[in-house]
């Protein structure tokens, strides 16, 4: 039964969080092409299909620690140094993506719709800012999740010599 859930876990991060980060990752370049090209479909287009994959993924991602904290309760590691560190990890990238990233993403959104019938100077500025941030919150989210990925890997006090 643990080889099955940590199977379930590793897939369901894989399948739900790798799409999460590419897709916020590619978000302020796409977002900044949309800005640059006010009325283009396309590149407002690409943007909103970013954002729909970031909303959905990450509710499907709820899987991924659910998975994980049975896989953990199986091998009986749920007081571990290494675990209880991801799973804080795991909480603030979450609410990191839920607090910072959708909601700028959002409002980003927002301002390039806006800019269809605004070219005006504040109004690009601010939507400027909101992709400046955004680049910066989606690097932290990434960071963290680089991060909780390394500690699922080297595991330490891990049997596996890994």
């Amino acid at each position: 039964m643990t080889k099955f859930l940590l199977a379930v876990h590793v897939l369901a991060a894989i399948i739900t969080i790798g799409p999460v980060t590419v897709a916020a990752s590619m978000f302020p370049a796409a977002a900044r092409r949309a800005l640059a090209a006010p009325g283009g479909a396309g590149a407002l287009t690409e943007v909103r299909t970013l954002h729909r994959i970031c909303r959905v993924y990450a509710v499907i991602a709820v899987v991924v620690p659910v998975f994980g904290l049975a896989t953990a309760r199986s091998l009986r590691v749920l007081t571990s140094p290494w675990l209880l560190t991801s799973i804080a990890l795991t909480a603030a990238a979450a609410a990191v993506l839920a607090a910072l990233v959708l909601p700028r993403q959002a409002a980003a959104l927002a301002g390039l719709d806006g800019l269809h019938g605004d070219t005006g100077a504040r109004a690009t500025a601010d939507v400027q800012r909101a992709i400046g941030q955004l680049g910066m919150y989606t690097g932290v989210f990434n960071l963290l999740w680089a991060t909780v990925t390394v500690l699922m890997i080297v595991r330490p006090g891990s049997t596996t010599g890994a």
